[in-house]
């Protein structure tokens, strides 16, 4: 470490092949947590989201959908909201997320950034995201866009999430569902299993050794000084 004279050695740590896979593989199915953006009636977000939840459940995960309406808007309310509650659990009890949103304006809807806001980067020393899959989709009113899913790229980082590389934006949505509400066969809809496919995957990868590979030089840091700081408190 003597090339290194700004890192405390006492706190610096050789990633380690062996300690990356430790932990032994979980038997329980991967919980995965769908959100979705629009509050329509016929919500072309939400039924992609459905369509997402049966793949992921024939490929055998545990699925369960927010609903968003009811959802107060951040601030507007006081985190014992029912629905800001059920969104809150629901984030600690999944393993990985799939966030779809609409485009509208160029952007994701409020509603779809509504519901990630609500998720707090930490909620009782605990992060609900940190380490957890992500996968991102939109649905497009017309020709194929990008911008909807790499702002929710962009959040999915800032939340700590493992965002998969894979990604799903379908165009001119409302012609992809038959009148029962069921996706048609396409090219978006073999994209939507690829990427639920990639998102079992990592979540399976992940989801025993997101402790591990979140672990930060930083954060044991700022933990070693707060624990000296307590004790020198204790001291005097």
């Amino acid at each position: 470490m003597k090339d290194l004279p700004n890192v405390d050695g006492e706190l610096f740590r050789v990633p380690d092949n062996d300690a990356v896979f430790a932990a032994s593989p979980s038997s329980h199915p991967p919980r995965i947590l769908l959100l979705y953006g629009s509050l329509r009636e016929r919500s072309f977000s939400r039924l992609a989201t459905e369509e997402a939840a049966r793949l992921l459940r024939a490929m055998g995960a545990e699925t369960r959908i927010f609903n968003p309406a009811g959802l107060p808007l951040p601030d507007a309310a006081p985190v014992d909201h029912p629905k800001v509650a059920e969104l809150r659990a629901l984030a600690a009890w999944s393993e990985g997320m799939v966030w779809c949103s609409p485009e509208r304006h160029g952007a994701m809807t409020g509603i779809m950034k509504a519901q990630i806001d609500w998720i707090p980067l930490s909620l009782g020393g605990v992060r609900p995201t940190q380490g957890k899959t992500l996968a991102v989709m939109q649905v497009c009113g017309g020709s194929q866009s990008f911008n909807a899913v790499n702002q929710l790229r962009v959040l999915g980082r800032w939340m700590r999430m493992v965002t998969i590389p894979n990604q799903s934006s379908m165009a001119k949505a409302y012609l992809e569902f038959d009148d029962n509400d069921r996706m048609k066969p396409s090219p978006f809809y073999d994209r939507i299993v690829d990427v639920m496919e990639e998102l079992v995957k990592f979540t399976l990868l992940v989801r025993d050794r997101s402790d591990y590979l979140v672990d930060r030089y930083s954060e044991r840091k700022e933990s070693a000084e707060e624990v000296a700081r307590r004790v020198n408190q204790r001291a005097h």
